[in-house]
């Protein structure tokens, strides 16, 4: 036990005494790869302070006393602190810049309870390092306390809607108000982000749901209006076939007349011969589809004769009329 101990304190020295060297621009003589563990360093530190010796890291201050009252500020390197007239080092500061996540609960305007992450990017201001030290004891534990305050301050006059689209908002109200409360205290707030906000998982779920209400909605209208123009085009295209249809069968029967009028001179005997022709092709069309609908009327040779003579009567009193 005495041999690790003393072992330890020759360790110390040596690296003391090889930073004494760094510090005073000599040639070290041992290697720089000295490879220290927590305990060693306090050993460091125990062992400097018996000799006088105070070490500062980059990036830090260290804060020193004379009897308790605060007398200076120790730059990074090695110094020279003789504890045996009243001084020492009573603390170290960083000065670089240490993040905070705040992690806040909290109701919307429409009673739905979120958790917001904030993060705090904070650091101690180097010519305030006096306020910094004495005038704040956990500025962590203050940071929070601010966070939650203006979180909870500003979240529940939002929806929940609200909350998402304007987080950059709150983020700046939040660096503003503490930046302004954590001046007096020697600290820099750098930059405050809403990093995440997560509402309860029902209400994620029902969330989702309605979104995905809302598209199947969108789609049904689309499928809708798709097929609202299909049959409208497909209508558009069986009624110009019809009419094209009925402009090729007028022309067939003007042809068949004009042509049956050079042979046939009275009228009626063309007309008959128009209603026979006629009839067949009805016939044909019947005959020719298995699925038709049709209506079974008496046929022969008598029938047509009697079914002319119907027509040409109904077309001599529509004339009258």
């Amino acid at each position: 036990m005495i041999m690790m101990v003393f072992g330890c304190f020759c360790g110390a020295l040596k690296y003391l005494f090889e930073l004494l060297l760094i510090q005073s621009h000599s040639l070290s003589l041992f290697p720089l790869s000295l490879a220290m563990t927590s305990w060693q360093k306090s050993c460091v530190r125990i062992v400097g302070q018996m000799l006088s010796c105070a070490r500062v890291d980059q990036s830090n201050i260290a804060i020193k006393e004379y009897c308790g009252k605060f007398n200076g500020e120790l730059e990074p390197g090695c110094h020279f602190v003789p504890w045996c007239i009243g001084m020492e080092v009573v603390g170290y500061l960083s000065l670089r810049v240490q993040q905070l996540n705040v992690t806040c609960e909290t109701k919307t305007k429409d009673n739905v309870f979120v958790k917001v992450v904030a993060s705090v990017q904070y650091r101690a201001i180097a010519d305030r390092t006096y306020d910094a030290f004495y005038r704040l004891s956990n500025p962590k534990e203050q940071i929070q306390s601010y966070v939650f305050d203006v979180l909870r301050a500003s979240i529940p006059k939002l929806p929940l809607d609200d909350v998402f689209e304007q987080k950059n908002d709150i983020a700046k109200t939040v660096e503003d108000e503490l930046g302004k409360a954590m001046s007096m205290y020697g600290y820099e707030i750098v930059q405050t982000l809403i990093i995440d906000i997560e509402p309860d998982e029902n209400v994620k779920r029902a969330m989702n749901e309605i979104n995905a209400a809302a598209r199947l909605r969108l789609a049904a209208n689309e499928k809708a209006e798709a097929d609202k123009i299909l049959q409208i085009k497909r209508a558009e295209g069986e009624a110009e076939s019809k009419y094209l249809a009925g402009v090729g069968v007028a022309r067939q029967r003007q042809a068949i007349v004009e042509g049956l009028k050079r042979f046939v001179p009275d009228e009626k005997d063309v007309m008959d011969i128009v209603l026979v022709t006629q009839y067949f092709d009805t016939m044909k069309d019947i005959g020719a589809h298995s699925k038709s609908n049709s209506v079974f009327v008496p046929h022969g040779p008598g029938v047509v004769s009697d079914m002319a003579s119907q027509i040409r009567n109904g077309l001599l009193q529509a004339k009258s009329k």
